[in-house]
């Protein structure tokens, strides 16, 4: 089976890439570009191969994904591939030595904004469903392919749109095609913002009347806030590998010269862990206000306001489908090895669903420059990478 799968994605190699330089050549820079170019290219190569595919829309109606569905022929569980067709934006341009749109191949690399993250998943991901239609009878359950066009903007629109869906199947898990070679990423951080509001009386920047402006009062804030500590559960960076992390992230204050400022707010951004969760990050911002107004009282109190939510989430390595990706990656003569990543994924948006839904969130190939200058993919992995997958889809539909 290993031989016959490596030589099929061998086969395959040319296909994936020149799907994903059509994809990358359509920019879809997330909040920036229309969705829609991008999504006509796979669309089209879709509906070539008969793959039934539908179109996702949030409650506003915005375009926000494609679903492609595989229906097995036995009862069974549903699993998802899903990779994000948005990109991050392209920055300084200037900065790249290539366009960031030029979706060409040079010295073994798919270069162009989105070869790693994510559209040459993408592409191996719908080429896998191509693969399993025909045999589509003999599995068990069933393949979603989610692509998600509101990732990058942090609405993960697709994915929401995907599990709000009456006529989806709730999947039993879920592998996302981040890259990168070495490690199969089995968790993540959780995170817990808010927007917290800080007053003071507004004043003549030249009165001879001392005023503690607002932006003073802030400043004193986020020193009490990066004194704070951060407890855990005992031996919690055992079974969880990451501490979590306080960062202030924004400041908003002021206008000119001559007035201080009367109000001032700062983003937190707390990373939590299970030792450490959404409640214990608000408490700990909460603390830190109470002692600002006691410390350096304003003429209202400061006022903490929640914008995001999601929790912490691990899986064990034997857990599916962290147990079937990594069992195929050995089989495949690849060392990986689990990860809990620092930053949340939408792994973490999984793990807060009703039950949870378990979810790796990164295997792929090399790469370089993801979010950043010229971003790029290497292509001399692909075929393991492309077999891994393929070998993963089959276990957990337990393919005869």
């Amino acid at each position: 089976m290993r031989n016959n799968l490596v030589a099929r994605a061998a086969e395959q190699v040319d296909s994936v890439v020149q799907l994903a330089r059509e994809l990358i050549q359509r920019p879809s820079r997330g909040g920036i570009d229309g969705y829609g170019p991008v999504l006509a290219v796979l669309e089209s190569w879709l509906t070539g191969r008969s793959l039934p595919h539908r179109r996702l829309h949030d409650e506003a109606g915005q375009l926000v994904g494609l679903l492609v569905e595989i229906t097995g022929g036995r009862p069974g569980p549903w699993w998802t591939l899903d990779a994000c067709l948005d990109t991050a934006p392209f920055g300084d341009e200037r900065a790249w030595s290539f366009p960031p749109t030029i979706g060409d191949v040079t010295e073994g690399w798919l270069r162009g904004r989105g070869a790693a993250d994510s559209k040459l998943a993408a592409s191996v991901f719908c080429h896998i469903a191509a693969d399993l239609l025909s045999n589509a009878g003999s599995l068990k359950g069933g393949l979603a392919v989610l692509l998600d066009v509101d990732e990058h903007t942090g609405g993960f629109g697709g994915a929401r749109a995907y599990l709000a869906d009456p006529s989806a199947q709730r999947p039993a898990g879920v592998m996302i095609g981040y890259p990168g070679l070495d490690e199969v990423v089995v968790g993540g951080r959780g995170l817990w913002r808010a927007v917290v509001s800080v007053h003071a009386p507004a004043g003549h920047s030249g009165s001879s009347r001392t005023v503690v402006s607002a932006i003073s009062r802030a400043a004193r804030l986020v020193q009490l806030l990066d004194q704070a500590g951060l407890p855990g559960l005992p031996g919690e960076r055992v079974a969880f590998p990451l501490p979590a992390k306080l960062s202030v992230t924004a400041i908003r204050a002021g206008e000119g010269f001559s007035v201080t400022a009367d109000r001032c707010e700062l983003n937190v951004d707390v990373r939590t862990t299970p030792g450490f969760d959404a409640e214990a990050a608000a408490t700990l911002v909460s603390k830190a206000a109470a002692e600002l107004d006691a410390e350096l009282p304003g003429p209202a109190p400061t006022v903490v306001t929640p914008v995001a939510c999601w929790p912490a989430f691990q899986l064990r390595p034997d857990e599916q489908p962290a147990a079937a990706l990594i069992a195929a990656a050995n089989a495949m003569g690849l060392a990986v090895r689990a990860k809990v990543a620092g930053p949340s994924n939408i792994g973490n948006l999984l793990a807060g669903e009703d039950g949870g839904i378990p979810a790796t969130a990164g295997f792929g190939v090399p790469y370089e420059g993801l979010h950043g200058i010229d971003e790029r993919a290497g292509l001399a992995e692909l075929p393991q990478v492309y077999a891994v997958y393929h070998q993963a889809v089959l276990d957990l539909l337990d393919a005869p």
